[in-house]
């Protein structure tokens, strides 16, 4: 596998992890990858505005990518990516660790065996302070939007795939009180989904405080949550009946990577597949729109 990240330093890497020279490559020489057999994928872990130009040219290269979260700037780069991989015959993952978390499966599991009833509101969140003023995910050319597009992914994604349903409409509110540091990307946001059946889900996201929640609720008084729910340290998990009787993994990317590279072999589709990623930037561009417009806004699947 073969890493392009920004301000990578060859030297430590190479040392660290004993990677021969040959397989170290610059922004300079990256489309040669193309003649190394012994590479199969490339992590792009790249800024936000990188992921689509360079998943695009490792599938020209003829290598299965991984794309790290989120997956474009765009849905439009989001469809480039996915045709490029088609087109290459190579496979196309988004870094969604959470896809493979026991605490998020077993929440799954639960939700569909219906113990307490069909679930009817939902409670979703992910946000931290901003790690600084000159952060390059405050800079909308670079990092897209801000807190929706870096922690506003892992809310929808907790709602959504605890149904494991779309969400039909949104509506949504956005704020900004430190003008000083959010001068293009806003400081939060909240938003509802309805989904069919008619769940709703609330969710925020936010880079001026701290919250990391999944809370599902249902019709005959049980409820499940995971608390933290999003973080890279391990899920808790704990239902109206009781904890969760479920470990957390010391490595949660460890499914994630062995998950893609059976989907490889298998040539079947990732679980985290390109078209899961072009979902939530989709939903994102939705969630803007509203926040913005202060409509509902409709979401249209076929398209």
């Amino acid at each position: 596998m073969a890493h392009v990240r920004a301000h990578f330093s060859a030297k430590i890497w190479a040392e660290k992890y004993n990677i021969p020279a040959k397989n170290i490559y610059n922004y300079q020489n990256f489309d040669q990858i193309r003649n190394n057999p012994d590479i199969d994928i490339i992590y792009v872990v790249l800024p936000n505005f990188l992921h689509a130009e360079y998943t695009i040219r490792a599938a020209q290269a003829g290598k299965h990518v991984i794309c790290e979260k989120p997956m474009a700037m765009n849905t439009t780069e989001a469809r480039q990516m996915i045709l490029a991989c088609e087109k290459a015959g190579v496979q196309l993952s988004v870094g969604y660790r959470l896809y493979f978390e026991p605490h998020h499966l077993e929440l799954r599991r639960l939700v569909a065996a219906k113990e307490f009833g069909p679930v009817k509101v939902i409670e979703s969140a992910l946000g931290f302070t901003v790690p600084g003023p000159n952060s390059w995910r405050l800079d909308k050319k670079i990092g897209g939007g801000g807190a929706i597009m870096d922690l506003g992914v892992y809310a929808i994604q907790g709602a959504r795939r605890a149904l494991n349903l779309d969400p039909i409409n949104v509506t949504a509110q956005a704020f900004t009180y430190d003008k000083e540091h959010f001068k293009d990307v806003h400081e939060m946001v909240f938003w509802q989904f309805e989904f069919p059946g008619g769940t709703i889900a609330d969710c925020r996201t936010t880079y001026s405080s701290y919250v990391d929640r999944l809370y599902v609720t249902c019709e005959r008084w049980g409820w499940y949550k995971l608390e933290p729910a999003y973080n890279a340290t391990g899920a808790q998990g704990v239902t109206s009946k009781g904890a969760m009787d479920v470990l957390s993994p010391h490595y949660q990317q460890i499914a994630q990577m062995d998950a893609f590279v059976q989907s490889i072999r298998s040539n079947t589709k990732p679980e985290a597949s390109g078209e899961e990623g072009w979902k939530d930037i989709k939903l994102i561009e939705a969630i803007l729109q509203a926040a913005e417009t202060g409509r509902k806004i409709q979401l249209d699947w076929k398209s």
